[in-house]
């Protein structure tokens, strides 16, 4: 038996609570791994809330990243007793997720634990800080380099924002943070943002093209936020686009695109090819200093993750919640 949170749906409503599960109801899957620590992600707050229409099919385990050991495997690229990562692929939408203290899944879905990174280290970064490496690594092959100008991120205070910040900070860059919560300036600043702006003067429709203000952008947000992010991008530069935290709509114009040349990168991290995943996480064992993990994220335990959803829906976390699943 093992613990894990259960997302059900039936004649009683949508719910989810922490359950004793047996092994034999887990899923198909040629690795089995003992998860050691998962984390919490937008999609895992309206998946456990039912904000959003998140998951596929029911009963469902969230937890869209974990990592731990294999136990069993009849994969040959795993043996027992190997450090494993999970990001993406569906896993707490369609295929049972990483909050729980056992997961089988496809083998193929791995990557092996990067020797400088603990498992712990590895779910402070999570989804979120691998989405963060896949932008910044974007707009290196876009030719963007630390001395072409300032780089905006969009919801700085966010998992994404906040290893935007702190990755491009330690390669170079000169970061500028868009946040609703100025009472956090601090805390970005640590992480390296040099400027520090209000989200509210790009939430807004705006006009389809302004002022040039950065070289570059990382979003996270979406709708009227990507569109006026694009609108104020330099000539020849580029946007990496991950998130719809405002919305999926896109309500701008191509003039910036056909008359500064810039260019919109989409950021799609769930289905990445194991040697893109591979690269993204070597580069986040350099690329990262480990000593900011105390400031981006927090420790809970599995029983406590189900409040911990609701508050990050209602914008209460600040950068990543880590979860003992054993605890």
């Amino acid at each position: 038996m093992f613990k894990a949170i259960l997302i059900e749906k039936d004649d009683q409503g949508y719910r989810a609570s922490v359950q004793p599960l047996s092994e034999d109801r887990l899923p198909d899957g040629d690795v089995l791994v003992n998860v050691e620590y998962s984390t919490l992600n937008y999609k895992d707050g309206l998946a456990i809330t039912g904000t959003g229409p998140i998951v596929r099919s029911f009963p469902m385990i969230p937890g869209i990243d974990f990592a731990g050991t294999v136990e069993q495997s009849s994969h040959p690229d795993f043996s027992p007793g190997q450090h494993v990562i999970l990001n993406g692929w569906g896993v707490g939408e369609q295929h049972w997720g990483g909050l729980t203290q056992r997961a089988r899944v496809q083998g193929d879905w791995l990557i092996h634990t990067p020797e400088a990174i603990s498992s712990h280290q590895a779910m402070a970064i999570g989804t979120a800080g691998y989405t963060a490496m896949l932008c910044v690594i974007a707009l290196e092959k876009a030719g963007i380099g630390p001395d072409a100008g300032d780089i905006l991120v969009t919801g700085a205070n966010g998992g994404v924002g906040s290893f935007s910040i702190a990755v491009l900070h330690k390669l170079g860059y000169r970061v500028i943070a868009a946040t609703g919560r100025p009472q956090e300036a601090d805390y970005l600043t640590r992480l390296g943002a040099a400027e520090i702006i209000d989200r509210a003067s790009l939430a807004s429709p705006g006009k389809p093209l302004q002022k040039e203000r950065w070289a570059a952008a990382i979003d996270s947000v979406g709708s009227h936020t990507l569109a006026n992010v694009c609108a104020s991008v330099k000539a020849d530069g580029a946007v990496a686009a991950c998130g719809m935290a405002q919305g999926l709509d896109f309500p701008a114009s191509v003039a910036p695109f056909i008359l500064r040349g810039v260019r919109l990168l989409g950021i799609n991290s769930v289905t990445r090819p194991r040697s893109e995943r591979e690269e993204a996480w070597a580069r986040l064992a350099t690329d990262l200093d480990p000593t900011l993990f105390a400031d981006i994220s927090r420790d809970i335990v599995l029983d406590e993750a189900i409040q911990a959803a609701h508050d990050l829906m209602a914008g209460k976390v600040r950068g990543r919640v880590i979860v003992d699943v054993n605890k």
